[in-house]
């Protein structure tokens, strides 16, 4: 039961589990997306179809129809990864083993919808770890006890790379899982409640960069938004009358500052550095609104030419 690339990657490897066989795909139901606004199947449902898997996409698991046609599976196993819906107590009681869900951080910390990105916008210490848990699932979100974990350094990780490399890893680790599950040997570990943190969605609001802060904090804010929302920060710059908005790639930490505010903007040889709370934060591409990415050094030969080096604009609130 899943719908996004995370749990499709869970599949692709679920299906050559030699234990066990699948014998429905749970997804969610196909939304509309682009221009046209024409259905798009999730990436779960596209694998299943493939794999040659039938697949189920409720509306809601909610419905007594819904629950029926679940239990007339009959499975020994509910596998989750990502699905978007809640499953109701009725369908907890279902499996004749357990069911179990696949979840991208180290419980009990970063229970709920954004586990990845809140672990790197919150961990940006230079030995900060997350991971992947596999935990039974009970009517509380995220709350179950742990049947296994396996961690990761976070390091240079952005959202995007950090996701496909804790699906991966969970696929293992759920395989593992599901062996000791199957044989009777596991042994879940109940997770400590004073401990447990909640990671909310992540929304455009959290893209929107305060430079105030450390640089390694910045830094670790853009990879948290990458690829999605996005970091952006609003510059006005001189001899210009409008800001500008700018999407931001990961860049670099810098050099520590001498006495520099934050929020100011440096051009240099190299190209564009921002001053943050303790040291300047090299950029490496940027784009403009309306434009595609760009080498920071590009825009700088571009945009700001005629610009003597030197400090050439100051941060404004992001709108």
């Amino acid at each position: 039961m899943g719908t996004p690339d995370f749990a499709a990657a869970i599949l692709h490897r679920l299906a050559h589990w030699p234990r066990g066989e699948i014998l429905a795909v749970y997804t969610q139901p196909d939304r509309p997306a682009g221009r046209g606004h024409k259905l798009r199947p999730a990436p779960v449902k596209l694998l299943a179809q493939k794999l040659g898997f039938p697949v189920l996409q409720p509306q809601s698991l909610t419905r007594p129809e819904a629950q029926a046609e679940l239990a007339a599976f009959a499975p020994d196993l509910l596998v989750v990864a990502a699905y978007g819906l809640i499953l109701p107590a009725p369908l907890l009681a279902v499996p004749r083993l357990a069911p179990i869900n696949v979840h991208a951080s180290l419980l009990p910390r970063y229970r709920g919808a954004a586990p990845i990105q809140r672990a790197i916008l919150e961990n940006w210490q230079d030995d900060a770890q997350t991971g992947v848990s596999i935990m039974r699932i009970v009517s509380r979100l995220d709350a179950g006890p742990v049947y296994a974990e396996a961690a990761i350094p976070i390091g240079e990780h952005t959202a995007g790379s950090l996701h496909d490399a804790l699906a991966d890893l969970g696929a293992q680790v759920l395989l593992g899982a599901l062996d000791t599950i199957v044989s009777g040997t596991a042994r879940a570990k109940e997770q400590d409640e004073s401990l447990a943190s909640y990671a909310p969605k992540i929304g455009k609001q959290d893209g929107a960069i305060v430079w105030d802060r450390p640089a390694a904090a910045v830094h670790a804010q853009i990879r948290a938004v990458t690829p999605w929302p996005g970091a952006r920060a609003r510059f006005a710059f001189q001899g210009r009358e409008e800001p500008v908005v700018l999407l931001l790639s990961p860049g670099t930490v810098g050099e520590p500052l001498r006495g520099e505010a934050p929020g100011l903007m440096r051009r240099g040889p190299d190209g564009l550095s921002v001053a943050c709370a303790d040291r300047w934060y090299h950029l490496s591409s940027v784009r403009p609104q309306g434009r595609k990415d760009m080498p920071a050094l590009d825009f700088v030969n571009g945009f700001l030419r005629g610009l003597p080096e030197g400090l050439c604009a100051s941060a404004l609130p992001v709108e």
